[in-house]
């Protein structure tokens, strides 16, 4: 059985996104980078909400400037992507399908088949996930800033107790606390 897998940069007060819609506060370093891409490259499907499908699209034809970015686009470029959106028209890459709905009995099911782990990306398709009981780890990744207000990094209306794995501080002073779901 596969794990479902949230990763999500969030501000030191739980937000992916400021007030304004804005996450150019969460770029990652170099060093950050490549714990994403050796975080991402034994997944086998990527879920995404419509938003964050717009912003991780660019890897399907950018991300060469660096050779850790040129690993990401080749780690985000070789997995399976399901978007789910009631709105998105067509997908704009490579091994990319649209799903209407976010249908909880579908992922169950994609779990138990898959053999390689599934990623869940975009909070607010997480907090389905997250309410469902679906997500078996979460790599929060903090940093040091402070937004006051914005999109949350996770729903506030479940509870669901955790178990530390592992925490890093990177070269920047981002923290990652990894939980797994008890």
């Amino acid at each position: 059985m596969a794990n479902l897998i949230y990763a999500a940069n969030m501000s030191l007060d739980g937000y992916t996104t400021d007030r304004e819609g804005n996450f150019d506060w969460s770029e990652p370093s170099e060093d950050e980078h490549q714990f994403f891409n050796d975080l991402l490259r034994p997944v086998g499907t990527q879920l995404y909400g419509r938003r964050m499908y717009e912003t991780m699209v660019y890897w399907e034809t950018e991300g060469l400037d660096s050779p850790v970015t040129a690993d990401f686009a080749r780690v985000w470029r070789d997995s399976d992507k399901v978007v789910y959106s009631t709105t998105l028209e067509a997908v704009a890459s490579a091994r990319t399908r649209i799903e209407r709905t976010f249908d909880i009995e579908a992922i169950r099911a994609m779990k138990a088949s898959a053999e390689q782990d599934i990623s869940i990306g975009g909070p607010y398709l997480a907090a389905q996930a997250i309410r469902a009981g679906l997500v078996d780890e979460y790599y929060l990744i903090v940093v040091p800033v402070i937004v006051g207000g914005g999109g949350r990094a996770l729903p506030d209306d479940v509870r669901i107790d955790l178990t530390l794995v592992e925490e890093r501080r990177f070269d920047n002073g981002t923290v990652l606390l990894h939980y797994r779901a008890r």
